[in-house]
């Protein structure tokens, strides 16, 4: 059974950092494109950011480019999603999802595979 579970989530005060973790289990994530979306209350889910599985490509939505950055460790079967410079918009529910889907998708339904989700929350 393929899982995706997301940490490192929690209270942040704006203008801080956080980093939050995509771990996969039973599926090789090394052959997945891996997006981060959001989704705050009221609001419909939005891509955060992706990276390929083919050359590592990144992608962000504008409200997070130049503070966040994605990575991935196959070794680990791991993504990563490190944001900087925090604001209140950014408190939501943060997803990662994985797709064999060639390139990086920025749509949530060209994902397959969903984690559970973690809090993020940012304090002024």
């Amino acid at each position: 059974q393929v899982q995706l579970v997301e940490s490192g989530g929690g209270l942040v005060q704006a203008g801080g950092s956080l980093r939050l973790s995509c771990a996969a289990s039973g599926r090789t994530f090394s052959s997945d494109t891996v997006g981060w979306f959001r989704q705050a209350p009221g609001k419909e889910r939005e891509f955060v950011s992706g990276i390929s599985w083919v050359g590592g490509r990144t992608d962000y939505a504008d409200s997070v480019k130049g503070r966040s950055a994605i990575s991935r460790d196959n070794a680990k079967n791991t993504v990563y999603l490190q944001m900087n410079m925090v604001s209140r918009g950014y408190t939501a529910v943060y997803y990662c999802a994985a797709t064999r889907a060639f390139g990086v998708q920025t749509m949530a339904t060209e994902y397959d595979i969903w984690g559970q989700g973690t809090q993020v929350t940012v304090s002024s």
